[in-house]
């Protein structure tokens, strides 16, 4: 992926309120953030930020976390976020390779939205829905665990159905077609962009025990 710089990108994100800086001196203890013990989800690869944002503003009773590897990227969604008053949102830059080193047994919710599908063999690790990332999440979970899955790519998708069902997560609901199915539903930038373009979105909810 070719990602163009964005002149001042690293500056505005570490000046926005809604950045966690030093993220990994809260594992286990993210509810300090938000002060309160309303169940926290997240969302790896969060781009520009249109689902975080929509997600927390619809249910304001939840705690949402947004993840990003990209600085060109994260500026946009805090650029959304200026002059916004959103308490139960924040973000955190970082790679998703690392997971595991900042969340403890707190995650109630992990949402994986419109993933690189990385669709050479050799680089099967690296998509976000491998068993090499269920392994990482296992450890991030406060009880069930619970992953939902949005992408536009059929084989990406097709993957990753084996996958979750492979390590053992059970499908409480899928769909071919999101937004002809009419299930509840806070759009992607991308999502946004190709469901206009008449591709239908797949999705698939799955938990663990």
């Amino acid at each position: 992926m070719r990602l163009r710089n964005v002149k001042g990108a690293s500056e505005k994100i570490d000046a926005s309120k809604y950045v966690i800086k030093d993220y990994e001196n809260y594992r286990g203890n993210y509810k300090s953030v938000f002060n309160n013990d309303n169940k926290i989800c997240i969302e790896i690869g969060m781009g520009k930020g249109d689902f975080i944002k929509g997600m927390a503003m619809k249910y304001p009773d939840v705690n949402f976390i947004g993840i990003e590897k990209y600085d060109s990227v994260m500026v946009r969604a805090v650029e959304k976020l200026e002059n916004t008053d959103i308490p139960n949102l924040r973000l955190i830059k970082m790679d998703a390779e690392s997971i595991g080193n900042v969340f403890d047994k707190e995650i109630d919710t992990i949402y994986l939205n419109f993933s690189d599908p990385w669709p050479k063999d050799r680089h099967e690790k690296r998509r976000l829905t491998s068993s090499n990332f269920l392994k990482k999440y296992d450890n991030l979970f406060v009880g069930t665990k619970h992953i939902v899955f949005k992408t536009d790519n059929r084989k990406l998708f097709e993957y990753s159905v084996r996958s979750f069902t492979s390590y053992g997560y059970s499908i409480n609901n899928i769909s071919l077609d999101l937004h002809k199915d009419v299930l509840i539903n806070v759009e992607t930038e991308y999502e946004k962009k190709f469901s206009a373009l008449g591709y239908p979105i797949y999705m698939v909810d799955v938990t663990k025990d």
